[in-house]
């Protein structure tokens, strides 16, 4: 088992190391020239999300669609993650994964066009798409969009669910004294009576869910920002310009250099919105929409959403506590989740409620998500039959969650996700015109 263990590891950090960041990156601001900065559009996405289309094709509105994407988006990299590459990269690792953000949005834009221009309606009238279909379909390239479909569908059990309930687990046994096995049997319970609804019922639960979360923790950390109110202009200026410098130190915090910030931050950005990832379409492809291009639109925003504002917050937060609470630095070691965990409960009872329900609400949001992302994959591959065994095997996963040794599936699920990005990106890359030519047909 440790041999299998390390194999996997040395694999991850290959996958997952400055060829495919750079990739991602490049993909990013390639795409960005391309549609000629479709950021500049993003508050008409803002507007188009909350606009119906009656009549068009989809079986969820845009609302819902952009939701289910935010649910899988939304999870424990947007408060522990980013956590982790404050720890790991120092502050000006912030910067990066905001700047990520902004460019990661014409990524987002690219996948959901593609996944609504080249989806497909199956024989019991349900709107299917994503990068499987855009491949198949759109580059006859079969059996990559089986890989994709086969990376896609074995990954949720992973990221998507195992690791999610653990999160769940972890926090409700330090903070609620809950024991874990109940823990899984009621978030299994819980998503079950969600998922075995199919789309409709996971988008009308995240319609509702996503924005209460978003909301809460979005005003939770307003709060932890304004009792630091004297911090947060140097917290600010601490992100930027360790982002450009080596390891200077501030109020308690060191930089591990330039090239530590760019690393962490734009992996923790790309890992955290899920940009160029392949994942996130297939829940745009499920919308009612007249356009490819509206709804990328839409899709865009949870981008902007998950990295540019709730990112950036969480970074400013922790660094902003930092800086008035050095100790917390020098007791972290490395470590984001206590990094995370301290600053936190610098504010009794509000911090650790705040990350108490933002963890529970973030990661179950995650289960719903990727449980969508895995039906979609499972279909591809097996049709409609399969669909009750995936959903039984799913509900069973985090059932199990909380008693399983996380690291090998941690470790597998980052693999999965990496091999779920190549595919991904060759559909992106190889069918750039056809994103500039809708775009242009749309935008003018």
């Amino acid at each position: 088992m440790e041999y299998i263990e390390n194999g996997i590891k040395t694999l991850n950090d290959f996958l997952w190391g400055w060829p495919l960041i750079g990739l991602l990156l490049g993909t990013h601001l390639f795409l960005t020239v391309r549609t000629k900065g479709i950021q500049r559009f993003v508050f008409r996405g803002i507007q188009l999300s909350v606009q119906k289309e009656e009549g068009s094709e989809g079986d969820v509105s845009p609302f819902g669609a952009l939701t289910t994407a935010l649910a899988s988006t939304f999870g424990t990299g947007n408060i522990i993650g980013v956590g982790t590459a404050i720890a790991l990269g120092g502050p000006g690792a912030v910067f990066w994964c905001w700047l990520t953000g902004v460019f990661g949005m014409a990524t987002t834009y690219g996948e959901a066009l593609l996944a609504v221009k080249f989806r497909v309606s199956t024989a019991d009238g349900r709107m299917q798409g994503g990068a499987m279909y855009v491949l198949d379909r759109g580059l006859h390239m079969r059996w990559l969009a089986i890989l994709f479909a086969l990376f896609g569908c074995t990954a949720s059990f992973g990221i998507g669910c195992a690791v999610q309930v653990n999160a769940i687990a972890a926090v409700c046994k330090e903070s609620l004294n809950i024991p874990p096995e109940i823990v899984g049997v009621v978030a299994g319970g819980l998503a079950a009576l969600v998922i075995f609804g199919g789309i409709r019922s996971i988008a009308g639960v995240c319609e509702r869910l996503v924005p209460f979360m978003s909301l809460f923790y979005i005003g939770g950390c307003a709060a932890i920002l304004i009792h630091n109110y004297d911090f947060i202009f140097p917290a600010l200026r601490t992100i930027v310009a360790m982002a450009f410098s080596p390891g200077a130190a501030a109020g308690g915090l060191t930089g591990g250099g330039i090239a530590m910030a760019m690393r962490y931050g734009i992996a923790r950005g790309l890992f955290s919105n899920e940009a160029g990832m392949g994942s996130a379409p297939i829940a745009a492809a499920a919308a009612k929409t007249s356009s490819p291009v509206r709804q990328a639109l839409v899709s865009s925003t949870a981008t902007f959403w998950d990295t540019v504002v709730v990112c950036a917050i969480t970074g400013l937060v922790l660094v902003s506590s930092i800086m008035k609470n050095p100790s917390i630095d020098m007791a972290v070691a490395g470590d984001g989740g206590l990094l995370t965990t301290m600053a936190f409960a610098q504010i009794p009872i509000v911090g650790p409620g705040i990350l108490v329900v933002g963890i529970i609400t973030f990661a179950f949001s995650t289960i719903l998500g990727w449980a969508y992302y895995g039906e979609c994959c499972t279909r591809y591959l097996a049709g409609g039959h399969g669909l009750i065994f995936y959903r039984v095997l799913y509900i069973l996963t985090a059932a199990a969650a909380p008693v399983i040794q996380l690291n090998l599936v941690w470790m597998t699920a980052d693999v999965l996700n990496a091999l779920m990005v190549l595919p991904n990106l060759v559909s992106l890359l190889c069918m750039s015109d056809v994103i500039v030519r809708e775009t242009r047909r749309y935008l003018g």
